[in-house]
């Protein structure tokens, strides 16, 4: 399961830059509006030290870590929703990723144009939200025409679940007229469900990026204004200065990049946390498979069964699924070796309602 993350904001904002960092693609970069048009796509493989640690321990002759794809979207503008700025195809793009990551300036620099002339972050989210709100406010008009239409028919499933789909939308409707996202709205299971086919872009996840400079990883205003917001939206706000970033991305030995993010008083990059951060906001875990030919994390949804998980790895283990063999990373590491936790008694066999936790190391047994 490879994580979908668009990279949105408005033009020169350090979309691209950040995209570059991440991926190590060269982005086009330009210190005009505008700059990027079609997407940009890049694959990135996702940070976790428990893959080192099993890497070490089994020697692999291969080992595959989780990835994310990123997809640097051109920077919308006020209007966008009404076509400006080339907004329906920049609009278009973002409705097809599985979320957002909204970049917003937190640095001043006269030499780098902003599209209103100052730097104000609220102002920046304010706008980006108003266009996707009335963006996804023209797709809830449309649909609800349409059901008030099948509540005509005579098919009493149909008018079950058109009824079903308008209470919903009209729970949605009066956020997005406040150009707030429809995520907020306090909706019930099968709800969400019954909207889910009306694409709204606002349903989407969001986090927020703080893009600063060298000066900006410290006390910096703009970033405490931007996390407050996050709060607010019950979403989280990430600190990345793009030109460490990319001088991060140049530094291909780990113990260099450490000492690197030392100097500059940092635990892990900005990229890391962003990347950690999406995974939080998606409800995403990792279980891994270990062993002399390969080490590999997984990404599964939290709540999935073994079964399930299984069929991330081929549809025919979850077909035929047995049960798996399952023990924790920690235990692996409490203990120090597979077989010291299988003598430990830590080894478990579990079936098919086990629900798999993240650092699950697993082996799955199927007949097909």
């Amino acid at each position: 399961m490879a994580l979908n993350c668009g990279i949105v904001g408005l033009p020169n904002v350090g979309k691209s830059t950040i995209f570059s960092a991440l991926t190590s693609a060269k982005a086009e970069i330009a210190n005009y509006p505008f700059c990027t048009i079609d997407p940009n796509h890049g694959i990135v493989a996702v940070p976790d030290p428990r893959l080192d640690v099993l890497v070490q321990k089994f020697q692999p002759k291969r080992r595959v870590p989780a990835t994310i794809e990123f997809v640097d979207i051109a920077g919308l503008v006020s209007g966008a929703s009404k076509g400006e700025g080339l907004g329906n195809q920049f609009l278009s793009h973002i409705r097809e990723v599985g979320m957002i990551a909204h970049v917003v300036r937190c640095f001043e620099d006269p030499d780098v144009i902003h599209v209103s002339n100052r730097i104000d972050p609220t102002d920046d989210i304010d706008v980006i939200h108003t266009e996707l709100a009335l963006a996804d406010l023209e797709t809830v008009d449309k649909r609800m025409d349409k059901l008030q239409k099948q509540l005509r028919v005579q098919d009493p499933q149909i008018r079950k679940d058109s009824e079903k789909e308008i209470a919903a939308l009209e729970k949605i409707r009066p956020l997005l007229q406040a150009g707030k996202p429809a995520r907020l709205a306090a909706l019930e299971e099968e709800e969400e469900e019954a909207i889910r086919s009306s694409f709204l872009i606002t349903m989407k996840k969001e986090i927020f990026v703080c893009n600063v400079d060298e000066k900006g990883l410290g006390d910096n205003p703009y970033v405490d204004e931007v996390r407050r917001i996050a709060q607010s939206l019950a979403s989280e706000a990430v600190v990345i200065c793009g030109k460490y970033e990319a001088e991060l991305a140049d530094i291909q030995d780990p113990n260099e990049r450490q000492a690197f993010l030392a100097d500059i008083g940092l635990a892990e990059s900005g990229l890391s946390s962003l990347i950690h951060s999406a995974y939080r906001q998606l409800g995403l875990r990792t279980f891994f498979t270990a062993g002399a030919d390969e080490c590999r994390a997984w990404t599964i949804r939290a709540g999935d069964k073994a079964p399930q998980a299984a069929g991330v790895i081929h549809t025919d283990f979850e077909r035929g699924f047995i049960k798996a063999e399952v023990y924790s990373f920690d235990d692996l590491v409490t203990y120090g070796s597979e077989a010291a936790v299988k003598a430990a008694g830590k080894l478990r066999q579990e079936g098919k309602d086990y629900v798999v936790q993240d650092g699950d190391i697993v082996f799955f047994k199927f007949n097909v």
